[in-house]
């Protein structure tokens, strides 16, 4: 065979392969305890794990849990909503990252997963963002981190909201950081009707930005609400009690005066009080 027709036939049977593997995405997909990555993870035929779901989920898609089980660490590079439905999914990440999200245009939603990163070396962060556009994480429970339960820690200023989201025993619950607000819009985090406890040092960190923190339970932690340099973070309906110190800056936290602070060791700084309209 000449080497004209040889490339010729190479170049066909790679974009049939890549054909392939476009087809083989599916809106969405399913993992089960008892699957196998090597199923194409359909409802009758799941995958064992989120990362042998996640390359056969189209960008957009989305993960579902037909049973309980472990399903593993994932590093999540597109748009996706990972859902543990009525079931809870679970993943297990000791020494490790639970989920990593990178991808600037990626809107990620994470929902009904338990992430434990128990074991003889605590897991290093439950949810750590390197980039991103939006993030849903709701109805979660996270623990047992020598790092932070949520991080952002991101290249790009992405939308956040944590809603009903439990995280204890780690050395910070949720840390917000994204570039400086010399860069452009420093995005927005809602922290809305979480249980943070037992944190080593603060329960809510904002280092950029702007946030929200209502309805929640601040409780243990060595700071309760921190608001880092140029930040703004503002407090209302929440009970921030039995910490060290309820509030740190030197950025600014405001209050609509309706938060219950109390037991805790030290004040700290006292919240600019908004009129509530």
């Amino acid at each position: 065979m000449k080497p004209y027709f040889i490339s010729r036939f190479f170049l066909a049977a790679s974009f049939l392969f890549i054909n392939m593997i476009c087809m083989a995405q599916a809106t969405r997909t399913w993992v089960s305890g008892v699957g196998d990555d090597v199923n194409p993870c359909s409802r009758t035929a799941p995958c064992k794990t989120l990362a042998g779901a996640i390359s056969k989920t189209a960008t957009g898609g989305e993960i579902n849990v037909l049973d309980p089980g472990g399903f593993g660490a994932v590093t999540i590079t597109k748009s996706i909503t990972i859902d543990g439905g009525g079931i809870t999914g679970s993943i297990l990440s000791s020494a490790t990252n639970g989920i990593i999200v990178n991808s600037p245009t990626a809107v990620v939603t994470i929902r009904n997963f338990s992430i434990n990163g128990t074991g003889t070396t605590l897991g290093t962060n439950g949810i750590r963002v390197l980039a991103a556009k939006k993030l849903n994480v709701e109805n979660c429970t996270l623990a047992n981190f020598s790092g932070k339960g949520i991080e952002v820690n991101s290249t790009t200023t992405p939308d956040i909201v944590i809603n009903n989201v439990t995280i204890n025993n780690a050395n910070e619950g949720i840390s917000i950081t994204g570039p400086s607000s010399s860069t452009g819009s420093a995005g927005f985090t809602v922290i809305n009707g979480c249980r943070i406890q037992g944190i080593v040092s603060s329960g809510v960190v904002v280092n950029t930005g702007v946030a929200t923190v209502s309805n929640s339970v601040i409780s243990g932690c060595g700071i309760g609400v921190a608001s880092k340099t140029g930040v703004t973070v503002h407090v209302t309906g929440n009970t921030i009690t039995n910490n060290a110190t309820a509030f740190q800056g030197p950025g600014a936290i405001t209050s609509a005066k309706n938060n219950s602070v109390t037991g805790n060791t030290a004040q700290g700084i006292t919240p600019t009080v908004v009129s509530q309209q």
